[in-house]
């Protein structure tokens, strides 16, 4: 993975945003269903600079390394978009589910060093610094040989935010991705390999068209 840019990030702690290049046609395909894949992509496009605006001044608190996990461009492109947005770096999501997807920038953040990471999306119109800060604090009050967890609830069912300090492939396989059960079948995992969730306030993403309505 190369740099994208250079600031005071400690490797120690990473911030990943998932995220996909904002164009008609690449956004989410139910927001794009009820609304039209035009409009959809400019609020996609408003999200994602929302979201990275909130991880930089993250950043710029905590000292973490922001990475930009994007899907759908070439590295050239994906290299280029993260220079825009400001982060340390970039990376391919890669192919597969959710859960993989996630899973591999886990591993990949945890081999480059990292001892706590966050993960988001770009889909959280009410994502504030101080969400991404907690769940940094959180990670950092467990033990450094036990596995913690960190969830954000979504509304929907599933989760805006996951933060992890080992890469723990069972906290994220067999999940019905894309259904109101997302958030149960993780908690249920983690009850399984004996870890204790910490979890941050609901929140309410933005997935369809009617999400939309408390924001207008």
């Amino acid at each position: 993975m190369k740099q994208a840019s250079q600031g005071s990030a400690s490797g120690a702690l990473q911030l990943v945003v998932m995220a996909r290049w904002p164009a008609p046609g690449r956004c989410k395909s139910r927001l794009a269903r009820g609304l039209g894949i035009g409009r959809a992509a400019a609020i996609q496009g408003r999200l994602t600079a929302h979201t990275f605006a909130v991880a930089r001044r993250t950043r710029s608190r905590v000292g973490c390394r922001l990475v930009l996990a994007a899907q759908g461009l070439g590295p050239r492109q994906r290299q280029r978009w993260a220079g825009c947005l400001g982060c340390d770096g970039s990376t391919d999501q890669g192919a597969g589910s959710l859960g993989v997807r996630l899973q591999r920038q886990v591993l990949r953040a945890v081999a480059e060093g990292a001892e706590r990471v966050v993960l988001i999306g770009s889909d959280l119109p009410s994502l504030e610094a101080a969400d991404l800060e907690a769940a940094f604090e959180l990670l950092g009050q467990a033990k450094p040989e036990a596995p913690s967890l960190v969830l954000g609830p979504a509304a929907d069912g599933g989760y805006w935010l996951i933060g992890l300090t080992h890469a723990r492939a069972e906290l994220l396989s067999g999940i019905p991705w894309g259904s109101g059960e997302v958030l149960g079948h993780t908690l249920a995992a983690a009850a399984a390999l004996g870890i204790e969730p910490r979890l941050l306030p609901l929140r309410h993403d933005l997935d369809r068209a009617i999400d939309l309505r408390p924001w207008r």
